[in-house]
């Protein structure tokens, strides 16, 4: 919470344990699932072997540790280890650019992080689909979850929605809906 700002939008530090705890406490299934993507993870990297967690795959081998997405695409991490963090914990480690150094070295990650990855990574692969979906629409940008079409007055929104919240075949299941709105220039939405 410091990283994101807390202290310096006012939140005094020794009361943002409490919120982590309170947060945590109230989310329980998301906190579930983040230990179990750690233990996934780590039990790839030690055994060399493939394990799953909810349709989501992890292996160890040729010196990566891959993670294989419902969409059959793979997120990759380089000579992954298991390391200890500065709790004294197991930690999975594996090398890549450091955020602060901008040079390749050892980077610490855990399954929260591992989570956060993966949770992108689908919505970049559902909002692919989307794109295809839409393929003949002229799609002049998409920025981060939204599409940006332009097109003549009479397409209709509700139309390319209905398109856009179509669920991929590999996410059955998903609750997925598309929101948009008409303007002459592209604007974020109030």
């Amino acid at each position: 919470m410091v990283s994101m700002g807390a202290v310096d939008l006012g939140i005094p530090e020794d009361e943002l344990q409490d919120i982590v705890d309170m947060w945590r406490e109230a989310n329980p299934h998301i906190v579930s699932l983040w230990y179990a993507i750690d233990r996934a993870a780590k039990q790839a990297i030690v055994g060399r072997c493939t394990t799953e967690v909810r349709g989501i795959g992890f292996e160890c081998r040729n010196g990566m540790l891959f993670i294989e997405l419902p969409s059959g695409r793979h997120l990759s991490y380089c000579k992954p280890k298991i390391g200890t963090n500065r709790f004294g914990s197991d930690s999975i480690t594996y090398e890549g650019t450091n955020g602060t150094t901008k040079k390749w070295d050892r980077i610490e990650t855990f399954g929260g992080k591992l989570t956060e990855n993966i949770v992108q990574a689908l919505a970049r692969d559902i909002l692919c689909n989307s794109m295809r979906t839409l393929s003949h629409t002229f799609i002049c940008a998409h920025i981060h979850d939204e599409l940006v079409i332009e097109c003549s007055k009479d397409v209709s929104v509700d139309a390319i929605c209905e398109q856009m919240g179509r669920i991929p075949s590999w996410a059955e299941g998903l609750v997925l809906r598309a929101d948009g709105y008409e303007c002459a220039y592209y604007q974020k939405d109030n």
